[in-house]
């Protein structure tokens, strides 16, 4: 059963502000120097409400970063497969628009990590979910273990892309496709056998 506290309108408006709070005032300063003092006072509510949802300014960052991704990338990629080439392309461009703007050169300290670390789940989550519905002979481990591995790869790659933008997006997409061919099969029609699925060794 879903916890009525995220349906509370009063939770959800609750929320909202406390992540408006924190994105404005992290256009202002480093993370690292935002107290729950400050959160408080520009969103207009008690350190002790502010407590009731979020034991601290990490927690707050985690779920504000969690909720404006996961809004971005369910409008992004609606109707779209983990499976497919055009599907993953397209995950890949919503990344790079988002951790155009939250992955900046400015950042420091635990933010990126936790940028990083939330996204990666998301894509991660897309990622397994496509393999497991492509009709291709791989276990759940397998899945697991690979989508994990793209993941880390397309996170950590355009993590490090929005510092510069050294090459247009699309440019860094079609890079990331290739290097990822092998690991998610787009680059054949069905995988390889699982060599520890039938063999015992010699």
């Amino acid at each position: 059963m879903q916890d009525t506290r995220e349906t509370d309108p009063r939770v959800k408006r609750t929320r909202r502000m406390l992540f408006q709070a924190l994105e404005e005032l992290l256009a202002q300063k480093e993370f690292e120097t935002i107290s729950m003092q400050d959160i408080a006072e520009r969103s207009t509510l008690n350190r002790g409400t502010i407590y009731l949802h979020y034991k601290d300014k990490f927690a707050l960052l985690e779920a504000m970063i969690e909720d404006k991704f996961g809004s971005l990338f369910e409008a992004r990629m609606a109707g779209a497969s983990g499976g497919c080439r055009a599907g993953l392309r397209q995950m890949i461009l919503t990344v790079c628009d988002f951790l155009g703007v939250f992955g900046c050169p400015n950042r420091s300290g635990p933010f990126d990590p936790m940028v990083g670390t939330t996204v990666r789940g998301i894509v991660r989550s897309f990622l397994e979910t496509g393999l497991k519905k492509s009709g291709k002979p791989v276990s759940c481990a397998d899945a697991e273990l690979r989508a994990t591995t793209a993941s880390w790869a397309i996170c950590g790659t355009v993590l490090e892309w929005s510092r510069t933008r050294s090459i247009p997006a699309d440019e860094l997409a079609d890079s990331l496709l290739s290097l990822i061919d092998t690991i998610l099969f787009l680059d054949q029609a069905e995988p390889p056998a699982n060599p520890s699925a039938g063999t015992t060794g010699n």
